[in-house]
């Protein structure tokens, strides 16, 4: 003979449904990337720098995260510079790295 479900069972029963559907959503999302700064990361710019003291450089193009185009250089010592992708001497630094990928 079933017995008719009590008020606290029922929200019992409701509450553990719902940590269940989170669950599998959050399951469902954990590939998803996740993106870490929500904001520009280069507040100040400098104009260039000496192609000898760069390791690498990542540019970043406009998007949610900020309006801009960013330019980051690392150092081989290890820093990292915010460059200012207007500058012409930055222009020809990313132009030479760019070059650089393609022949290798």
């Amino acid at each position: 003979m079933a017995r008719a479900a009590t008020p606290a069972a029922a929200r019992l029963l409701r509450a553990a449904l719902l940590l269940l559907v989170l669950v599998a959503a959050g399951r469902r999302a954990a590939g998803a990337p996740v993106v870490t700064e929500l904001r520009c990361q280069c507040l100040q710019t400098v104009q260039g720098i000496h192609l000898k003291n760069i390791q690498s450089v990542k540019m970043t193009p406009p998007g949610p995260h900020c309006g801009q185009t960013e330019v980051v250089a690392t150092l081989k010592a290890g820093q990292e510079v915010c460059l200012n992708p207007e500058a012409p001497m930055v222009k020809k630094i990313i132009n030479k790295m760019l070059n650089k990928d393609r022949s290798n």
